[in-house]
């Protein structure tokens, strides 16, 4: 009999060579695989012999309700021995990776985390945004636009009192509401960049200022999931080399076996 197991793995951003190596070998020793929207698909082939479940959450719509997903993890582990529960970024960012393993604990199963790549440090690496940069800013934020009562996170109102870079998860559809925070404490000038599909061959990006970028949204038709920087780094970034796709061509010459 199998030993019931469940691993909380981040998948990374989005560009599938961002997972870590242990990750890879979790994923490989897997029986079953609950995986989030953001995962990009092509990771499950790591999982070649596990079940493959889509348990994802999109604009509202629920493949699965989070106790739904809890029942599902401990009902698999019972029967079928090793859950991989595998979600987008780093799983204790937004990612209510704890939740899930606090519930399994009273069913006697095994628990392990996998940290992986949050997209809220990588996405803005991505175009050369450092969230911090000697002289420009010392400090960051890492906030969730939307919350569990689908309203604005009220630190974005303490984080726009700070000269500290501003990182906001799931603020797509809250974005006039934070154009309006810094409006009104008078940072129309402050510049601000909107990432969409971040770190994937598909990247679009939109770079403004507090007051320009709602135009710039709806010219470049912008839309979720995107990660909202806004700050001094936005006009202090790094000018790269390469794109996402050389990066991608050159890293396909070189393909690891991690099995």
């Amino acid at each position: 009999m199998k030993t019931a197991r469940l691993t909380v793995v981040g998948a990374g951003p989005g560009d599938p060579d961002l997972i870590t190596l242990k990750a890879i070998k979790v994923l490989a020793a897997a029986d079953v695989v609950l995986y989030d929207a953001l995962v990009n698909p092509i990771l499950l082939t790591h999982a070649p012999t596990a079940e493959k479940i889509f348990v994802g959450k999109r604009m509202g719509c629920y493949a699965y309700q989070q106790e739904q997903i809890n029942e599902l993890i401990v009902s698999r582990a019972l029967s079928h021995g090793h859950v991989v529960r595998l979600k987008g970024g780093d799983p204790f960012i937004f990612g209510r990776g704890s939740e899930e393993l606090d519930f399994v604990k009273e069913y006697n199963i095994e628990t392990a985390v996998v940290p992986g790549i949050s997209s809220a440090l990588a996405v803005p690496a991505y175009l050369g945004i450092p969230l911090t940069k000697r002289g420009c800013s010392e400090s960051f934020w890492v906030i969730t636009g939307t919350t569990k009562r689908h309203t604005l996170s009220a630190d974005v109102a303490l984080a726009v009192q700070s000269n500290a870079t501003i990182a906001i998860l799931m603020g797509m559809s809250k974005l006039s509401e934070i154009v309006a925070a810094f409006a009104k404490a008078g940072k129309e000038k402050t510049p601000i960049a909107i990432i969409q599909n971040g770190t994937r061959e598909d990247q679009k990006s939109g770079i403004g200022t507090i007051e320009t970028i709602e135009a710039i949204v709806k010219e470049k038709q912008l839309s979720s999931p995107a990660i909202i920087v806004i700050g001094s780094v936005v006009r202090n970034r790094s000018t790269l080399s390469e794109t996402i796709s050389s990066i991608k061509e050159k890293s396909n010459h070189n393909v690891f076996n991690y099995a």
